[in-house]
């Protein structure tokens, strides 16, 4: 634990009491992130881990950030802060009550080469929702970033996935599948007023636009479209 040695006296507990909460910490990232499909984790969680059984100010900040280096380390996943991206609409309405700062979260990030992490550690069994993911991100990413709820449902559409299906072989309930990747941070929902009423759009959030996430869905993509004969145009209106 790269700061344990430091002065724990600011905290008057012992350097074991540290280092159980450092691990009650690193167990918890880990169990939730494979419970909850890869759901960010709120910090206001791991504070809670903390502060249940200590009220010392500064502990939950020190505790994190053992328990990121010990994730790193140990377990080859960076513990990273997600700085959470707003819909686009929020950058031109008025300042209001939705300007107050966004609670952090984290996700785990593997450090482990692509190679190794795709032998050794990744599960053959999810491997239909990441593909699911892959596409619904890359018909996003064409539209511009963005595009309306109704024309994504009618490309998904063209490849046998419904919105009222609830009981597909492979994804299940396709409507859950895709409430899945706004909840893991893939995409956000933005509702638009306009002139015809309310339209509801999926647009890119912040785990999707990671920049190795977005050099990826291009290298795919470039290998799937033949650029050079063909221009590839989603309608994002």
């Amino acid at each position: 634990m790269a700061d344990a040695g430091e002065d724990f006296s600011q905290f008057d507990i012992s350097k074991e009491e540290i280092e159980k909460l450092v691990a009650e910490v690193v167990r918890y990232v880990i169990f939730k992130t494979h419970q909850n499909s890869g759901c960010p984790i709120k910090r206001e969680e791991l504070v809670q881990l903390v502060t249940k059984n200590y009220s010392q100010r500064n502990l939950p900040a020190f505790v994190i950030n053992a328990a990121k280096d010990k994730l790193s380390c140990v377990f080859g996943y960076e513990l990273r802060e997600l700085q959470r991206a707003r819909p686009s609409s929020a950058n031109l309405s008025r300042p209001s009550q939705n300007s107050v700062a966004d609670p952090k979260s984290y996700i785990l990030v593997s450090q482990l080469p692509p190679e190794v992490y795709k032998r050794y550690v990744e599960d053959v069994n999810t491997a239909h929702l990441t593909g699911f993911r892959f596409v619904i991100v890359s018909i996003v990413h064409l539209a511009g970033g963005k595009i309306p709820e109704e024309n994504l449902w009618r490309h998904l559409k063209r490849m046998g996935l419904c919105e009222n299906d609830v009981n597909h072989p492979v994804f299940g309930n396709i409507k859950q599948a895709l409430e899945t990747l706004v909840q893991q941070r893939y995409l956000q929902k933005d509702k638009v007023n306009g002139p015809e009423g309310n339209t509801m759009f999926y647009e890119l959030a912040e785990r999707a636009l990671d920049a190795p996430v977005r050099e990826k869905i291009k290298e795919h993509i470039s290998q799937i479209v033949n650029v050079d004969n063909n221009v590839v145009h989603v309608d994002a209106h």
